[in-house]
Parts: structure tokens; C-alpha cells; sequence
């Protein structure tokens, strides 16, 4: 099966923002009343063994863990009821955030893509089969900088459950084998500096740990 290796044959990443209520009102933002979403480079992928690369220069850095969900395959106007169809398995990742750029694009109206886009923002973990977690609307998530919980939260507190973010995302693109869902982080996102460890995973599930590390130059 090509989505065990996810990362290689992946075309896009379409992350899903503001899906946890509280994570949305710690940044001011409103509650979305649907699913919201946005793209992320494969460039941006990082697997265990090589750091996390923050450029200097561009503010805060935040973390985000999410619940990735790996498609198995293509399609196009996928129905909620028959979205599993379409599910390979998950994965744990973190969707990293250059957050000062971002909000200056929030305040001018323009696209975030480069506060999410720098090579090394999104850290991956090894492909999860679909059996190995049943109920996917109740697992729980959780991140920590240098051994403290930063981050604890469980998906069945998603605004939107994966059924509904399959059929909202593919009535606008094709989804494709390898392709990856981050379906949203819960609260309490916050600075990641170099010289720190982050670690994220699934409660009794997977793990996945990295190095933070300064990028020389740009």
C-alpha cells in the first residue's frame, strides 16, 4: 500500500483551521459555521531524525498537534456517510505556524501561505492502519516542549468530525492516494524556540519527538 509511506507519494496538505471552539477563541477568532481550510507545501514535511528548522527572523513560531487523516483513494465529491471509504489510516503531525506573519496577513486580507509554508512545518509521524484507531472522534492528542504539556485535547471535541471534512474538501478538489487531512488543534498553542524538544502524539497510539533547531540562513 503507497499511503504506509504517505510522505512520498502526498501531493497536498489541506489543513483544517479553527476546528476545536476553544483553540479558535484563544487566537480571537470566530467559530467557524464550516469547515475552513487551506494548503500546505509537501516541502514542508519533516519525518523523526531530522530537526525542525526555524528561519530567522520571522517572530514566533507556534506549535499546533493535529490528527492527520491519510487518504486511500481518489475522489471527488465524496458523500460524509461513505467518506471512510476513502481512509487509508492517520497520522500524528504538527502543523507549525509563523505567527507574526501570519496575523499581518490576517490584517491586511492576504494569504497565510507563507507563515505556514517554510520547509520543516509540518512534522510527521509513520502511517496509523485505519484499524488500529476505531473511533477517530475520540482520541487523544497531546504536545509538550522540553517534558511539559503544552497541549491535551481530545477530537470529539472537533467542530467538524472527518466525515464532514472529507465531503466539504472534496466537493472543491479531487482528493487523492497519499494525500493528508490535519484536521485542526486543540487549545493552547504556543511559542517553540531552538534549542528546545518537542514531542506530540496520540494517547496509546504513537509518538513522534524532534529537535528544535535555528536555520542558517534563508
Amino acid at each position: 500500500m503507497a499511503t504506509k509511506q504517505y510522505w512520498e507519494v502526498c501531493k497536498k496538505i489541506v489543513a483544517i483551521g479553527r476546528n476545536y471552539a476553544q483553540h479558535a477563541k484563544e487566537l480571537g477568532n470566530a467559530v467557524p459555521t464550516k469547515p475552513f481550510f487551506f494548503l500546505k507545501p509537501t516541502s514542508s514535511f519533516v519525518r523523526q531524525g531530522q530537526p525542525i528548522l526555524i528561519p530567522p527572523s520571522i517572530g514566533e513560531v507556534h506549535h499546533e498537534v493535529e490528527l492527520g487523516v491519510v487518504i486511500g483513494k481518489k475522489g471527488k465529491d465524496i458523500k460524509a456517510e461513505n467518506a471512510f471509504d476513502y481512509v487509508s489510516g492517520y497520522t500524528i503531525a504538527l502543523d507549525l505556524t509563523a505567527r507574526d506573519i501570519q496575523q499581518a496577513a490576517k490584517t491586511k486580507g492576504m494569504p497565510w501561505t507563507e507563515a505556514k509554508g517554510y520547509d520543516t512545518f509540518t512534522p510527521i509521524g509513520d502511517f496509523i492502519p485505519k484499524d488500529k484507531i476505531p473511533d477517530p472522534s475520540n482520541v487523544e492528542l497531546y504536545l509538550e516542549i522540553n517534558g511539559k504539556i503544552k497541549q491535551k485535547g481530545s477530537t470529539k471535541d472537533m467542530i467538524f468530525q472527518i466525515p464532514q471534512l472529507i465531503e466539504a474538501v472534496s466537493k472543491v478538489m479531487t482528493l487523492e492516494e497519499g494525500d493528508i487531512i490535519l484536521t485542526g488543534t486543540p487549545e493552547g498553542v504556543g511559542p517553540m524556540f531552538p534549542g528546545e524538544k518537542v514531542k506530540a502524539g496520540i494517547t496509546g497510539i504513537t509518538e513522534i519527538q524532534f529537535d528544535i533547531k535555528s536555520r542558517s540562513s534563508l
